[in-house]
């Protein structure tokens, strides 16, 4: 049903139409979330634990994620590949997005082993551009970039269709990557040798509405916007679970998005591959004496009680509403206790409104965040996305420093397997303010430890190379069957 942008007065046939919508979301969302925290997904964590799993057979069955697998990294592939990504956009920018950084990171680990890597994207800003069909920087082992014509930042996916196709006839592609819905169904349905990685799906979106109107304040309206977005995000859902199987092979960044695929998308279990993102360790390690000298630069006095950290963009959806109101209580109580943000948006002033206690520092360069990550104490990620998997919780866990997050599925059962490597908290101010009391309570001490446990759980699990060796191992399975048998 159209909704009119003027009204005047709600009709019958509209609170007809908005309660058949709001019945429809609570009928199909609740058993999502019911099956979400079933003790299917708690056994996989505990099962599995910190360890790398002990396991063998057909890969294209393992319901877990691949990075619990053991990769040799020393030993040079036994088959290299000729593989087509598809990016909406390609990190040129000194702060990228988290998708970007990832296409990088993996596609850029995947050249360095020796994989012909061609990555069709949209233009850059002038000044900044590639040169089609060049590589990065000049390296050897560096990614064939191909920008398409057009406006910079605009992605247009019949352009990099049209150069996919003439550096295919010149020779053929092994597998071809897509990030996320960057090539369309209706063209990738053809493609038997097609990987599409998914950073979020539809059902994940609707759940991330659902938290952010529970997130709103008492007696605050509910934005017309919130009613409209959920009357298309069903539709959305029903449409994924509808054409998704046309798509060859999928991988979940999350446990949680692979159950979904599984278990509502009704994708088979062999077509659906878990394998988490990774993070350069080389950007992102314990540096103690880069900590203390980046806290004295931005004026965090030495005598410091607490420092909590949060990195991204400073908007609703990544829960700084929540965060805003629980810390503005937590410091009535405590004074000493200090908040650093990374990012910018439209809660940076907010923030800043907060008094001295809270430092905003901006947008960072990944440079910039391995001080800042260093010069905490704990991260706080108090997102309302269950969607995907933030790389500022891997960033983090990878300095040494223990998490502070929503509890979701997606990390819960991915990133905080362990009650040691930090606090998880319901969506709300009230069990976010009980959380930071309880990370008050422990002190930087306590938190130090939880750290060095944080840090061996990702440097076994969430590094670049970690990943970058499971997308290859199912690059090759995709390729020849042989290399489906593990180990």
């Amino acid at each position: 049903m159209a909704l009119n942008n003027k009204f005047r007065k709600p009709s019958s046939s509209f609170q007809y139409s908005l309660c058949t919508t709001l019945f429809f979301i609570v009928l199909f969302t609740i058993p999502a979330l019911f099956l979400l925290h079933s003790p299917t997904t708690t056994s996989i964590c505990t099962t599995f634990g910190n360890h790398v799993k002990t396991w063998s057979g057909d890969l294209r069955l393992a319901e877990f994620s691949w990075n619990r697998l053991q990769f040799f990294q020393d030993q040079p592939p036994s088959m290299t590949l000729k593989i087509a990504v598809f990016s909406r956009k390609w990190p040129i920018s000194t702060t990228p997005g988290g998708m970007e950084r990832h296409a990088y990171t993996l596609h850029t680990a995947l050249a360095s082993r020796g994989h012909q890597v061609h990555v069709f994207t949209s233009p850059q800003d002038e000044g900044t551009s590639i040169s089609s069909n060049n590589h990065q920087a000049g390296a050897p082992s560096s990614p064939h970039i191909h920008c398409h014509e057009g406006e910079p930042g605009r992605w247009r996916y019949n352009k990099a269709w049209e150069q996919f196709q003439e550096e295919n006839k010149r020779e053929p592609f092994d597998v071809v990557h897509s990030e996320s819905v960057a090539l369309p169904h209706w063209l990738a349905r053809n493609l038997s040798n097609l990987a599409v990685s998914w950073h979020g799906i539809a059902l994940e979106s609707l759940q991330s509405d659902i938290f952010q109107d529970l997130a709103r304040r008492p007696g605050e309206p509910t934005s017309p916007a919130f009613t409209e977005t959920l009357q298309g995000v069903v539709p959305k859902v029903l449409n994924e679970i509808r054409f998704f199987h046309n798509y060859a092979h999928h991988v979940a960044i999350s446990d949680s998005c692979g159950e979904m695929l599984r278990d509502i998308y009704q994708i088979p279990s062999r077509r659906v591959h878990v394998i988490l993102n990774g993070v350069d360790d080389g950007d992102f390690r314990e540096d103690a004496k880069l900590g203390k000298e980046f806290r004295a630069k931005i004026g965090i006095p030495s005598d410091a009680g607490l420092v909590l950290g949060v990195a991204g963009r400073l908007v609703k959806d990544k829960g700084h509403p929540l965060l805003h109101e629980a810390y503005s209580k937590l410091i009535t109580k405590h004074p000493n206790v200090y908040l650093i943000v990374a990012g910018s948006g439209p809660w940076e002033n907010r923030y800043k409104d907060l008094g001295g206690q809270v430092l905003v520092l901006g947008s960072m360069s990944p440079s910039m965040l391995r001080a800042f990550y260093n010069a905490i104490d704990i991260f706080v990620n108090p997102t309302l996305r269950p969607q995907g998997l933030d790389l500022t919780l891997m960033e983090a866990m990878m300095s040494g420093k223990p998490l502070l997050a929503s509890r979701f599925p997606s990390i819960k059962g991915s990133v905080v397997v362990n009650e040691e490597f930090g606090f998880m908290f319901s969506p709300n101010v009230e069990s976010l303010l009980e959380s930071l009391e309880a990370v008050v309570k422990e002190g930087p001490e306590r938190l130090a430890k939880r750290g060095k446990a944080c840090r061996e759980y990702a440097t076994s699990m969430f590094t670049a190379t970690k990943m970058a060796l499971a997308y290859e191992r199912l690059f090759q399975c995709i390729k020849d069957e042989a290399f489906c048998a593990y180990p």
